[in-house]
């Protein structure tokens, strides 16, 4: 028996998938099988690169041009790439296909992202915290809530780079993770920052391969929305073994993804767009050190902490007087002082060269 299969909703077993148009035939140039029109009215009218002749088609459940770019892109094969409405809608897939609602549970390890609570409460799973301990993760308080919670264990979300804090974690806490917990849950590792960081957590963006063949339980969330700049168009991927990817497909939209945002995203994947993007990247990250340095001499400024994504974390004097002073000069930085630990703690995203000045200009 396979992991998906023995971690999987028990009902699902048994479950035959809607078989949409698009899933259950392809191939032909006449498609009369989907009640379609035979057009887009708006193509005759409109000049614009979001009309096209296709667009009275559903889009393919999966596109194969997509799937194989992120796969080329990632270092992985086809088969263990689904493509999705960005990461927020992987984490409610893995949840609806992994957690019986009012029996089964996840682990967060605050302060986190905050979807991974809210997708499990709205499906009626249980979330258990462990707190993350001087940023970095509590492998034996995790692995002692999977042997002793009320609720099996189903899912562990781990974000790394992590959000709100901004650092990586550590390569060995994460192996150390994955072996431990085995085939007992499945160990998911949000990446949404990854272009950013120097290592990345899965070490580097073409090793996942390796990591997905040594560890069946791991899942592996990416993003277009951040570095790829792309976050109006809502493609995201998880990357997993391949029966967790079938487990997975059971239970998404019979098109998830609209076609728009499917030819926008294998565009971005292409060599030149990668490269683009790439330059980005480092521009950002010469933003942030810029960012840093002229943040050293701030006199509201308690703490720093250390970045290696598109945004700062601070611990500052006063979080809600900051805020209100940036927003009255018109720029919006996030407040994060409820998140657990970060009292008075801002969040400052890292924007272009005349953004950053714009900031800078008005700092207190």
């Amino acid at each position: 028996m396979s992991l998906a299969s023995k971690l999987q909703r028990a009902h699902l077993a048994q479950l035959t998938p809607y078989a949409s148009a698009r899933r259950s035939m392809s191939g032909g140039n006449v498609w009369l099988n989907a009640n379609e029109a035979p057009s887009t009215p708006l193509a005759a009218v409109a000049d614009n690169a979001m009309s096209g002749s296709d667009l009275n088609r559903y889009p393919s459940f999966q596109s194969a041009a997509l799937n194989q770019a992120y796969a080329s892109y990632a270092g992985v094969s086809a088969e263990q790439v689904l493509s999705c409405r960005g990461s927020d809608e992987a984490i409610e897939l893995l949840i609806r296909t992994f957690c019986e609602p009012g029996r089964d549970s996840i682990v967060i390890c605050p302060p986190t992202y905050g979807m991974y609570a809210i997708s499990a409460q709205t499906h009626g799973a249980g979330v258990i915290s462990v707190p993350l301990q001087q940023q970095q993760l509590d492998v034996p308080a995790i692995l002692e809530q999977i042997q002793t919670a009320a609720q099996t264990v189903k899912l562990i979300f781990v974000c790394n780079p992590s959000n709100p804090l901004g650092n990586n974690l550590t390569l060995d806490s994460l192996q150390q993770l994955l072996q431990q917990v085995g085939e007992r849950a499945i160990v998911v590792v949000d990446e949404a920052y990854i272009e950013f960081a120097a290592a990345s957590s899965v070490q580097a963006l073409n090793e996942v391969s390796s990591w997905l063949q040594q560890y069946p339980q791991l899942v592996v969330l990416r993003t277009l929305s951040k570095a790829f700049g792309l976050a109006g168009i809502r493609c995201g991927f998880a990357l997993a073994p391949a029966d967790i990817i079938e487990a997975i497909r059971k239970v998404i939209a019979p098109y998830p993804l609209p076609q728009t945002t499917v030819t926008i995203a294998t565009q971005a994947l292409s060599d030149a767009a990668i490269n683009a993007m790439q330059q980005q990247v480092a521009a950002t990250n010469t933003q942030r050190e810029r960012l840093l340095a002229a943040l050293a001499d701030a006199s509201w400024v308690i703490k720093i902490w250390p970045s290696c994504t598109n945004f700062v974390l601070l611990t500052v004097t006063d979080a809600a007087a900051i805020v209100a002073h940036f927003a009255a000069a018109g720029i919006l930085i996030r407040n994060q002082s409820q998140q657990l630990g970060l009292a008075n703690s801002v969040r400052i995203s890292i924007g272009s060269a005349a953004e950053m000045d714009q900031l800078l200009k008005v700092f207190p």
